[in-house]
């Protein structure tokens, strides 16, 4: 018998050296998928307790122990793909901590398979 696990959002490696280096200057993390305004579509990393999450915002995991949340509508639209974060050479959103380093991070995605879906229905992610 086989073991699936389906993440919601994973990080690639170049991700997770620039949030170690951010995590070193700025102490625990989090993201947040933007949605559209003002930086577009940037994954925004934040200090911890510097942006609400609110009640209604979705937690999709972690990656590299920095918890990633998405607005519920756009979480809507996005449940059946998961998002992988990346880094390209750049300008970060002007709210996001990757602004200024000459990195930004990038989403990029996976649309899930038949059976990655079905695993992820009877996931239940609570806010950490």
């Amino acid at each position: 018998m086989t073991s699936l696990t389906v993440n919601r959002v994973i990080a690639t490696d170049s991700a997770l050296a620039l949030l170690a280096t951010l995590r070193k200057k700025y102490g625990p993390l989090m993201f947040f998928q933007s949605g559209g305004c003002c930086d577009g579509s940037s994954p925004m990393c934040y200090q911890m307790g510097e942006f609400n999450v609110s009640a209604d915002d979705v937690y999709l995991g972690n990656i590299g122990d920095t918890p990633f949340y998405m607005g519920h509508d756009q979480f809507e639209y996005w449940k059946h793909t998961q998002l992988i974060i990346d880094v390209v050479d750049g300008m970060g959103g002007m709210f996001s901590l990757d602004n200024g380093t000459g990195k930004r991070f990038l989403t990029r995605s996976h649309l899930f398979t038949d059976e990655e879906n079905i695993l992820l229905e009877k996931l239940f992610l609570p806010h950490p």
